[in-house]
């Protein structure tokens, strides 16, 4: 499914990007000049636990489900990269092997650097190596905050910041009612749980009793977001 030309909407996603755009004008050049187009349908499994790092990669459509598999052989999901971010960096850098399998969530495209072209250009860009190091912190920050909230929060506000995540980076306006946002990624019940290291059950719960106060709305099709200003309360329970 290669096609060696970004879409505009894909394009622009991949120079919306925070960090990416954070670069000068020179390395965002260089990192494109080299860059290449996969495109992978819904499931296809786009690289796997225990491979040789290969590519630097960006989402630019879709998602990348990140997974493992637990000791009983059960596969758990635990990211959805979005577009607009890049991943696989982490085993270029330290020499190791792919810790996660890849998953292309629903159709998905991905701007994809070679591990060459990669160190080439960290080795020609001072600018890259300081990028890299902030794109590692934030990750780190990341990380820290969602372990800080698996610890100090309820599963309704990690719920509601979860949802919150999702409509800032899949949200659409709805055509019908402009206060309502439908989320564009449509994830099971079973998948919004493992994210939120919960069972599907009382993830269920909380999304009928958020539903029951309008605050969302549950489709067939994914989750409608009514009333954000009550999503961000529920996301900040008073201490």
């Amino acid at each position: 499914m290669d096609d060696p030309i970004l879409t505009i909407d894909e394009r622009e996603a991949i120079n919306s990007g925070r960090w990416f755009s954070s670069l000068s004008p020179s390395l965002r050049h260089d990192i494109l000049r080299c860059a290449y187009v996969k495109r992978f349908r819904d499931g296809t499994l786009i690289c796997a636990r225990g491979e040789p790092p290969e590519e630097w990669i960006a989402c630019a459509k879709g998602a990348v489900r990140v997974s493992s598999t637990s000791i009983t052989g059960k596969q758990i999901t635990l990211d959805y990269v979005e577009p607009g971010i890049w991943f696989g960096d982490v085993a270029i850098l330290d020499g190791d092997r792919r810790t996660h399998d890849a998953y292309a969530h629903g159709e998905t495209t991905l701007l994809c650097v070679s591990k060459a072209d990669f160190k080439k250009i960290l080795g020609v860009h001072v600018e890259f190596s300081e990028a890299m190091l902030r794109l590692h912190a934030r990750r780190i920050r990341q990380l820290y905050g969602l372990v800080e909230d698996l610890n100090t929060l309820p599963l309704r506000a990690r719920l509601a910041k979860q949802l919150l995540h999702l409509v800032r980076s899949y949200g659409v306006t709805s055509l019908s009612d402009g206060s309502e946002i439908r989320i564009g990624l449509h994830l099971a019940q079973e998948e919004l749980a493992q994210l939120l290291g919960a069972s599907r059950q009382r993830v269920n719960q909380e999304l009928k009793a958020m539903e029951r106060e309008d605050v969302i709305r549950i489709e067939p099709g994914g989750l409608v977001v009514r009333e954000r200003d009550a999503l961000l309360r529920i996301a900040a329970p008073e201490t």
